[in-house]
C-alpha cells in the first residue's frame, strides 16, 4: 500500500476513534463545538468518509460501512448510563456518510471521463 493510502487510512482511523470517545464518555464531558449534535455528527462522517474514500477508492462500500458504524455506535449509547440512542442523529451520521460517498463516486467519475478525454486527444 502507498504512503498516501497509509496516510488516508490512519486519518479516518483518528477521526472514528475520536468519534466513538466522543460518543461513548460521560455527556458531561463532552467538548461541543457549538453546533447542533446533528450537524457534528453529519461533518464527522462525511470527513472520515471522504478521507476514507481518498485511500480506498469504493465510496459506495466506505459509505455503507460507514453508514453502519454510526448505527452501531448510536445503538452502544444506549448501554452508557447517561445517553440515550437517537435516531435522527444516526441519520444525520448516516446522510454525511452517504453524502460523502456520492461525491467520491463523482469525483472519480469525473476524473475517469477526464482522463479518457486525455487520451483521444
Amino acid at each position: 500500500m502507498r504512503f498516501s493510502k497509509w496516510i488516508g487510512v490512519a486519518g479516518g482511523v483518528i477521526i472514528l476513534i475520536v468519534a466513538v470517545l466522543a460518543s461513548l464518555i460521560p455527556a458531561n464531558m463532552q467538548i461541543r463545538t457549538g453546533l447542533h449534535w446533528q450537524v457534528e455528527h453529519f461533518l464527522v462522517y462525511f470527513t472520515a468518509t471522504a478521507i476514507f474514500c481518498l485511500a480506498w477508492p469504493r465510496p459506495f462500500i466506505v459509505a455503507g460501512v460507514m453508514v453502519a458504524f454510526s448505527a452501531l455506535l448510536e445503538v452502544l449509547q444506549g448501554l452508557t448510563p447517561d445517553r440515550t440512542p437517537d435516531l435522527p442523529t444516526a441519520l444525520a451520521a448516516a446522510a454525511g456518510a452517504l453524502t460523502a460517498g456520492v461525491l467520491a463516486k463523482l469525483v472519480i467519475w469525473l476524473r475517469k471521463l477526464a482522463l479518457a478525454r486525455a487520451k483521444q486527444i
